[in-house]
């Protein structure tokens, strides 16, 4: 899982493999509002856009994730980045109908961000909805995880909106982006919970106007 092709469109975003031709866009997305990103690790700058870029790419080649520029189907202006990661491939035998799969058998979502027009819009949930389909429905995954810093109640909210399921505090684990040893909640949505929300996203995106998009 070297190379990268999955491109996920929606109505209004698209989630493009991402690459360094994306680097100003995301500097610019980035550079709104930082206090916007206060529980989050977004780069600053284009030197620090770059190596951002730099470390997703290492970790597409190395096979443990998928990163992704989020962009306005609009006008094809990136709003953000998002990605997969921690792609779990479990050591079943060999008499066991998942042995030998390529694809990951759990996986979570995250390093999640938006630009100011686009937080409180649409855009979020439809890349959510985008990226667990493919998850659940093309790598026939049997758990997505994310995970947020517990003091990041909007994140934590946001989660839980979507169908995320709680499982507990992790602590100690990971660097915040203020450097220390982050406490982590957890959350999950198992395969049996998919179609469930699966029709959550759908119902929260159904009636979602123009004004439910990030503004040009």
């Amino acid at each position: 899982m070297g190379s990268q092709s999955i491109v996920l469109s929606g109505k209004g975003i698209r989630l493009e493999p991402l690459d360094h031709s994306h680097a100003d866009g995301l500097a610019a997305a980035a550079a709104v509002d930082r206090s916007l990103y206060q529980w989050s690790p977004i780069p600053q700058g284009k030197a620090e856009t770059i190596a951002y870029v730099d470390t997703a790419l290492a970790w597409l080649n190395a096979g443990t994730a998928l990163p992704f520029a989020t962009v306005r189907v609009e006008d094809g202006v990136v709003i953000g980045s998002t990605r997969f990661f921690n792609l779990e491939r479990w050591a079943w035998p060999p008499d066991h109908a998942r042995h030998g799969r390529q694809a990951p058998d759990a996986c979570e979502i995250g390093y999640t961000w938006l630009t100011r027009s686009a937080i409180r819009t649409a855009a979020n949930t439809e890349a959510k909805l985008l990226m667990l389909t493919y998850a659940f429905e093309t790598w026939e995954v049997l758990r997505v995880c994310l995970h947020t810093d517990v003091r990041n109640q909007r994140s934590r909210a946001a989660i839980e909106r979507i169908g995320g399921k709680f499982e507990g505090i992790l602590r100690a684990h990971r660097m915040a982006a203020d450097f220390i040893a982050r406490d982590s909640a957890r959350f999950s949505i198992v395969a049996a919970e998919w179609p469930d929300v699966k029709q959550r996203l759908h119902r929260l995106l159904e009636h979602v106007g123009p004004a439910g998009w990030p503004p040009s």
